[in-house]
């Protein structure tokens, strides 16, 4: 069985690649990264280390990759594959979709299998914006030939794959948890299982719970730490304040998903600290600035922060931590991410008002804006003080 996929960094190489070769897969990486993939090409397997006690080790081998700037490349591999998957960021799902669609084009004019293309993002509907970027690219006919050809099914990713500090470029260190699972109604009839992946036929339980749960509870402790000074996750989440608000946004949005999706409220303080213990882990190190980079992205209004803010307020919930995160992710100011200048140059330019009504989407009007801007002018004080 082969499978391709999209995106040869730390989450690739760590977490879906290592996956997919233990259930039997010929994993090809596409990347435009030159040199990982000549080395991806040269040596044809690498290690993924876990992040506890024993330092387990696993060989993933079979490995190859493709260089995704030559498309006509990507195509002929798309073409031949048993299975897609991705893990490039959701916004660059549109700069993969060409290949991916010459690709499709490829097994229709050859009568190939059906074909499954799953987007591993930290996004909602992941999967459905890559087919929308892809359809783009086809002509009516093939659009509708891939309707009954390929499937395009949502998924849920969750593992940490921090900043890696290894002397082998390929090597990859990842905590132990992982959880991939994937909506099996978007599938086509008589699909193989996968075994790691957890089927599903409603996603957005899963998906919500585990963005609005891990990926809320992450970027907090980061934003949250980085206004203290603090340069990793354990560190911040070693002070005591940080780790008691960071449960509080976590439980802010455990009563959202439980009122929304009826999980049970002992059950999902028992998931939050599941999470907590991940944050915590004392065999990895996460630098705030990788958890907290992409500020716009993380503001934005189907993400992690805003969306179960909002989702709350409409449920009459008063998204006090929440909004009191959003405040600080404006005062995220790395200089080495592009989002990060962005917004401290719209904070010079246009001012927190306007800043976070572009950002969050959210009018001035609305109590949550107001609640932000309460919480920015006290994060502003203090700091002054």
């Amino acid at each position: 069985m082969r499978a391709v996929h999209f995106g040869a960094g730390n989450i690739g190489r760590g977490f879906i690649g290592l996956i997919l070769s233990k259930a039997g897969y010929e994993v090809t990486f596409s990347d435009v990264n030159d040199s990982l993939v000549e080395l991806l090409r040269e040596r044809k397997s690498y290690t993924v280390r876990l992040a506890n006690e024993a330092q387990e080790t696993f060989t993933v081998s079979g490995v190859t990759a493709i260089n995704g700037k030559h498309i006509e490349d990507v195509a002929e591999a798309v073409a031949k594959a048993d299975l897609v998957t991705t893990a490039v960021g959701v916004n660059i799902l549109k700069h993969i979709a060409g290949g991916i669609a010459k690709g499709i084009e490829l097994r229709i004019e050859r009568g190939e299998a059906p074909l499954h293309i799953i987007a591993c993002e930290n996004a909602i509907g992941g999967s459905t914006l890559l087919k929308e970027h892809v359809y783009a690219l086809l002509g009516e006919e093939h659009r509708a030939k891939a309707d009954a050809a390929v499937a395009f099914p949502d998924a849920a990713v969750d593992r940490i794959v921090p900043l890696q500090h290894n002397e082998d470029p390929l090597q990859v260190t990842v905590e132990p948890f992982f959880e991939w699972v994937v909506d099996e109604s978007q599938m086509m009839e008589d699909f193989s299982r996968i075994e790691g992946i957890h089927y599903v036929k409603h996603l957005e339980p899963y998906i919500e719970r585990k963005l609005f749960t891990v990926n809320t509870g992450h970027c907090s402790a980061a934003y949250l730490g980085y206004l203290q000074g603090f340069v990793t996750i354990q560190e911040a989440m070693a002070n005591t304040q940080i780790a008691s608000l960071v449960r509080h946004v976590m439980q802010e949005t455990g009563s959202l998903l439980i009122k929304k999706h009826g999980f049970e409220l002992a059950q999902h303080e028992v998931y939050i600290d599941k999470i907590i213990n991940r944050f915590i882990n004392p065999y990895l190190t996460d630098e705030v600035a990788r958890v907290g980079r992409s500020p716009i992205r993380k503001l934005s209004a189907n993400d992690r922060l805003v969306r179960p803010a909002l989702q709350a307020y409409e449920l009459g919930m008063s998204p006090t931590y929440l909004t009191m995160v959003m405040a600080a992710a404006f005062l995220f100011h790395d200089s080495a991410d592009p989002e990060a200048v962005e917004i401290q140059a719209d904070l010079r330019d246009i001012g927190i008002t306007q800043a976070i009504s572009k950002y969050t989407t959210i009018d001035k009007d609305h109590q949550i804006h107001q609640f932000i801007l309460t919480h920015y002018e006290q994060f502003k004080q203090t700091a002054v003080s």
